[in-house]
Parts: structure tokens; sequence; C-alpha cells
């Protein structure tokens, strides 16, 4: 047996000793509990004690990140070699965002120097575009952007913005990515195109949703100011002459390398319509917390690394305790779309039953994430949290201090916080239930009744995460601090984080029956959905 396969034997027996006691309990048991399982990094607070594992059990998973071989894929990443073997690529999205002067090289080639060239025409551009030195066909300033992307080149900007936004800004930003017809007609609703800049992001420019709703937006401008519309298309792309053949003009085309993965491409030229809306210094204090976020992983022990240690909890509920589902809570209203962000972050990177040699994987994966803002889930979902048959473990995000006003109503936002994760991990028993409702009166039957369903099993585990406000910087190393968690549970499980070969049949199919449904002759399918084509075409 290999020290590796011993390491997940061991955690597995942890998992079982764990479900036989209480996380309550371990806070008697262990009185430097606190201490030992909450740290700061890059301006984040994380708290892990309400998770079920005790000290013992946490060496034993710190023993199962050494034996996978972590610090060294930790440098291995930061070094730029091939991270991503299926298609042969580094994975080097921490140059993205590194200070200035730094010097990484993907595969042995520089790309600082790049990079930091392409973040100042980022800078200058958006600048320009905000001060009115770049404007309209007709002179007029811009006042919204449209972005046009999917997947990776949708999720990490969008949450950038609605994190970030001002109530009233000077210039509005709207996002499509869904091919559904109806995403682009509400995004362009009510906006006049001489004030509208449409910032197109695909990699190769042949994304097929992204590339419809182009079409789409490129025919509204043209629709209105016939071919100079052509300059109000902003690209961003692997692909420059592709987008210049699409009416692009070359000095509005960003580019960005085929080391930037998607899901990790906010901090490159993807994010360039954050840049522009927010302000090129709001996007450069973006990258900058990511960077600080970067030290800390790169830098800091695996016993005291936020990235480790968060990632570590979560592989401690999957694999030792079978728990395949998280939930991700933020209390922040404009971290509502956080947990859509992880959904792509860790089930596109981790959903895998491959390892990187080619064989199956001999461990569960990354666990489905769900999960929506605070206060507004205890009204949903809480009550499968709190009673459902299953144990389901949960991020909970807060932030101290709102910068939107009414500090009343930001300090019952917290209570609820702080409340849930309580109430998740104590619960509360029948006899203190019993104890209460002969208290108010209840007849013995009633109780009888009520009881049970008043109980809390309590011993639902939660990750606290605590930022003080949230300005750029501490969104930039939130999103930096999952990123490293996602490669950490990718090493331990040994699969690939940075390729996606499951979203490809989808896709190929849905361009067979594209042609199926334009008129062409169907296909062979299977009976259900030959069936269902011949419905659509028929019209019935």
């Amino acid at each position: 047996m290999s020290d590796l396969d011993a390491a997940w034997r061991r955690l597995r027996a942890a998992g079982a000793a764990a479900a036989a006691r209480s996380i309550s309990g371990l806070f008697e048991a262990e009185p430097d509990r606190l201490d030992r399982l909450s740290l700061q990094a890059a301006g984040l607070y994380l708290d892990l004690s309400k998770q079920p594992w005790s000290a013992k059990d946490l060496a034993l998973a710190l023993d199962l990140a050494q034996a996978a071989g972590v610090e060294a894929a930790r440098e291995r990443l930061f070094a730029g070699e091939t991270a991503n073997p299926s298609e042969g690529r580094a994975a080097l999205h921490m140059a993205l965002r590194a200070p200035r002067g730094a010097d990484f090289a993907a595969q042995g080639e520089p790309v600082s120097r790049e990079v930091e060239a392409t973040r100042e025409a980022m800078a200058a551009f958006a600048r320009a575009i905000r001060s009115g030195e770049r404007a309209g066909a007709d002179g007029r300033r811009f006042k919204a952007i449209v972005h046009i992307g999917i997947g990776g080149s949708d999720f990490g900007p969008r949450l950038v913005w609605e994190a970030l936004r001002a109530p009233d800004p000077d210039i509005e930003l709207r996002f499509i990515a869904n091919v559904d017809p109806a995403d682009s007609a509400q995004a362009l609703s009510g906006l006049d195109p001489a004030e509208t800049l449409v910032v197109v992001v695909s990699k190769t420019f042949t994304t097929q949703e992204t590339m419809a709703n182009a079409l789409i937006a490129r025919d509204w401008l043209r629709n209105a100011l016939g071919t100079d519309g052509d300059a109000h298309l902003v690209a961003v792309s692997a692909a420059p002459d592709v987008a210049k053949g699409f009416g692009v003009r070359g000095d509005q085309i960003f580019g960005f390398r085929d080391w930037v993965g998607g899901r990790y491409s906010v901090w490159s030229s993807v994010g360039l319509s954050c840049a522009i809306a927010l302000g090129p210094d709001v996007f450069e204090a973006l990258l900058a917390g990511g960077a600080a976020m970067d030290d800390h992983f790169r830098l800091a022990p695996l016993a005291s690394n936020a990235p480790v240690l968060l990632a570590l909890a979560h592989v401690f509920n999957r694999n030792a305790m079978d728990r395949p589902v998280r939930a991700v809570v933020p209390y922040a209203q404009r971290l509502r779309l956080l947990p859509n962000f992880l959904q792509q972050l860790e089930m596109e990177s981790n959903g895998k039953r491959t390892r990187t040699d080619g064989r199956p994987v001999t461990q569960a994966t990354a666990a489905a994430v769900f999960g929506d803002a605070g206060t507004n889930v205890q009204h949903a979902f809480f009550q499968l949290m709190h009673q459902g048959s299953d144990v389901i473990p949960a991020d909970i995000l807060a932030v101290a201090q709102s910068a939107d006003g009414h500090p009343a109503s930001q300090t019952k936002l917290l209570a609820n916080a702080l409340a849930q994760a309580e109430a998740l991990m104590v619960g509360r028993s029948e006899a203190e239930v019993r104890r209460s409702l002969a208290k108010d009166g209840l007849s013995a039957g009633e109780i009888d009744i009520l009881a049970p369903q008043k109980t809390f099993p309590g011993d639902r585990p939660t990750s606290f995460l605590l930022m003080e406000a949230l300005t750029p910087e501490a969104l930039g190393a939130l999103i930096a601090l999952y990123e490293h968690k996602t490669f950490v549970e990718g090493v331990l499980w040994g699969i690939n984080s940075f390729d996606q070969w499951g979203v490809e049949l989808g896709k190929t199919l849905a361009g067979h029956i594209l042609k199926d449904l334009e008129g062409e002759a169907p296909g062979a399918h299977d009976p259900s959905t030959t069936a269902l084509i011949a419905r659509l075409r028929d019209g019935a």
C-alpha cells in the first residue's frame, strides 16, 4: 500500500469516528480548538472550528496533503510548469495579478512583461472611455457597456460587478450570456446604441452562444449607426484576426494567452468591462487582493495555510464523511452570485472521474455546490439544512461593515449569520423542546406530536469566512482563496483541475441537432431525441 493510499485509509477511518461524536463536544475536549482552527490571511478571517474534525483528524488530513505532494504541486504551479497535462498548458492566473516587476514564466517563456503591457493598455482604454476621450460614433460619451461572454467569460466579471458596483454608476454594465434570445433582448432594452459599448469575450471568437449574441448586438449597433457602429465593438480574444474579421478595430482588441483558463480569467483582459465600469484603480485593487492571497498560499506552511485548510475541511466532509453536497451562503447581498461562480470554479474544475494518468479516480471528487444570499435562504433551503435527512456542510460568509448605509439592518444581518452557524452546530435536543413546550402549557399528547418535529439534530458543520469590508482587495483575496482551495483538492484527488472535457459532448451534439432543426435531413439519434426534433420541426 502506498503512503497516499494509507493516508486516505486513515482519513476515512477518522471520518467514521467523527460521525459518532458531536462538534460541540470537541470544544470541551480541545481547549485550544478555536486558536488552532482560525486564522487570518490577506485580510480575511477564516474559522474552521465548527468543522467535525478533531486535532488528530486535522493532523491526518495534513498527512494526506503531504502524501499527495501538495507542496511540490504548489511550487510547480507557481513556476509555470505544465499544470494542465491533457492540453499541455501551464495555469498561471497568478501572473495576471502579480505586482509590477514580477518574473513569472509559462513553461519557460517569460510572461510578466506582456501581462504588464496588457494591464497598462486596459487601464489606458478604461480611462479614455470614462473621461470621454474615446467616445461613440457621433461623439457622445459611453453610458453603458454590454458584456457578452459565457462560462468563465461571464461568471467572474458578473460577480465582480455585482459585488463592487456603485448604487448609481456613471457607466452601467449589463451582461449577455445565454443564447436564449430573452437574455439579449433584456440586456439591450432601454439602451441607446449611440452611447453603448459592446465587449465580446471569446478566446477563439467562435463560441456558439457568444457569437450568436455578438451578431445580435452588432446588428443592433449597425441598424442604429450604420457601419460606424463597429467602432462600438471591443473584443477580448486570443484570435485577433477572427475578431477583426467580425468588424472589431485592431486597437480595440485585447488578448490573453492559452495559460489563462476561462474560470480563472477575470484577472485578465476578460475583466476589461469591470475595469471600465468600476474604474481601473478599483480593478488594480482587486488584482492586489488576489496577489496577497497568492503570497499567503505560496509561503504559509500547510498547517496555517487558508486555502489548504479550507480544502482539507471540504475533503474531510466529502471523502471521510461521505457528504456530496455543500452550501455556500454569503450574508451579503452584493455577494449573492458567489455560489454561481463557485459552481463553475469547483464543479467544472474538479467534477472528474479520471485521474491525470487516465486511470479511474479512487475517491469521490467535487461536491455539488448550491447557495444564495442570506437571509433569503433561511426562508428557502435552510429547513433542509437544519432538519433534513442529509448533513450538508456550509460555507457561511459575512462582511463586518457595510458601505450601503442602514447600520441597524447590517447588525441584524450579522446576527443571523452567526446564529445560523451556531444553530447548525449545536441543534436543539428533544428534551429541551419538551421542557419548552410544557412550560408553554401544552398537553402531553400535543408535546408527543410536536417535540420530534421541533428537534434539531445539530452537528451540521460550517466554515465561517469574515471580511471587515467588501473592498476590491477583500474580494480579490476571496476569489483567489477559492481558486487555490480548488487546486489543492484536485491535487489530493489526483485530477486535472484545469481542463473541462465534460462540456464537449453536449456542444457537439447541439451542433448536429441545430442542423436537424434548421431543415436538414435529421441525423441518427435515440428515439426520444428523434421524436422531440420532429415535434419541434413540425410545430406540434
